[in-house]
């Protein structure tokens, strides 16, 4: 397969730093273009990124020159993968898709919009049909608010086993989901702040869309009430999550278990590159999982399940990990487009 040209828009965050990283050293793309602020336009990407990642820049990465986000920034680029913040990601990634571009975006821009798919590939990567009917035009598809994409893992074998109706969650969410510009060390150290903007609504909202039906009128959600608290802990990554849960037919939790652990999903067979040997790992142990211990799991791909036991008040409880940047963020949108890859979804647009 000829490798598909890749522009990042956000390269300097730490999303897009990660994307960076992983199209470097990609079987499928190649990096074509990276797109900032007008800041870093015009400058090669080594002299005015703060690399946070260990080891050094992508040599490729390092000696491109930066250049805005609009089109023609972006004009030898089959697929741009985009961290933009919401606030410009709201008028830019329609001017790219327009242009005939598609767009996997990180951001909470177009998540809900009617025509966006929100896909965590193993969960509803079926969703993606509805973009076949537009061959040869621009796109785009969105990845979901990092905590949901830990939870609708957790959620989705329950749903299809013994469906769900209700679910509490509260989380707990690492520094690194905030940005460069997160809640300062004062804030944080010997802290615990119960409140992070937007995330709650983003949690109650995003989860129905994943977990429903697309159709061709657009997407319906599922009928699932969903009450979220979220708290910013003084966890570098990782993102852990007490969830408890009313499924409609109530199984023990030797039987949940079990679903968890044989849970493959919707890209079974499909063998993209970002994707874990399995998508859910379930823990027996009484104290795990535990952020730094298993954040990494699968390459950071892999959601951990843990502490899996019945509920004196819904049906089930149980804790769930992710790692925020890798699952949530930059390795999800990255799946999210193999996906798009593998079914002939992205418009060729570069030359051969």
């Amino acid at each position: 397969m000829r490798p598909y040209q890749v522009g990042i828009a956000g390269a300097t965050g730490l999303v897009g730093q990660r994307l960076v990283a992983r199209v470097a050293d990609h079987p499928w793309f190649v990096l074509a273009a990276l797109g900032a602020s007008e800041r870093s336009s015009g400058s090669a990407y080594g002299d005015v990124v703060r690399w946070m990642l260990p080891g050094p820049i992508p040599p490729q990465a390092a000696a491109l020159v930066v250049s805005g986000c609009a089109p023609p920034d972006f004009a030898a680029c089959d697929l741009v993968l985009s961290a933009l913040d919401a606030p410009v990601a709201i008028d830019v990634e329609p001017a790219l898709a327009g242009d005939g571009i598609a767009v996997v975006s990180n951001s909470s821009a177009w998540r809900m919009a009617a025509g966006v798919p929100l896909l965590v590939p193993e969960v509803n990567g079926a969703h993606a049909a509805v973009l076949s009917g537009r061959s040869g035009t621009g796109c785009i598809v969105t990845n979901p608010n990092c905590s949901v994409t830990g939870l609708a893992l957790a959620l989705a074998p329950l749903h299809r086993a013994f469906g769900v109706r209700r679910v509490v969650v509260a989380t707990m969410q690492s520094i690194s989901g905030a940005g460069l510009a997160g809640p300062r060390a004062i804030d944080l150290l010997d802290n615990v702040v119960p409140y992070i903007a937007g995330e709650e609504e983003k949690i109650e909202a995003e989860l129905g869309k994943i977990l429903g039906t697309a159709a061709a009128s657009g997407f319906v959600p599922a009928d699932i009430a969903v009450a979220a608290h979220c708290h910013r802990v003084p966890t570098l990554d990782g993102h852990l999550e007490a969830v408890s849960v009313e499924l409609l037919r109530p199984p023990t939790p030797e039987d949940a278990m079990a679903v968890l652990a044989a849970f493959r999903g919707d890209i079974e067979g499909l063998d993209l590159p970002s994707a874990p040997p399995i998508p859910i790992e379930v823990r027996r142990a009484p104290d795990r999982p535990q952020t730094r211990l298993d954040r990494d799991c699968g390459g950071g791909m892999t959601v951990v399940v843990g502490r899996v036991r019945a509920c004196p008040v819904l049906t089930l409880r149980f804790v769930v990990l992710s790692h925020n940047m890798v699952r949530g963020a930059a390795g999800g949108a990255m799946l999210n487009a193999e996906l798009l890859a593998s079914r002939g979804l992205l418009p060729r647009r570069s030359g051969a």
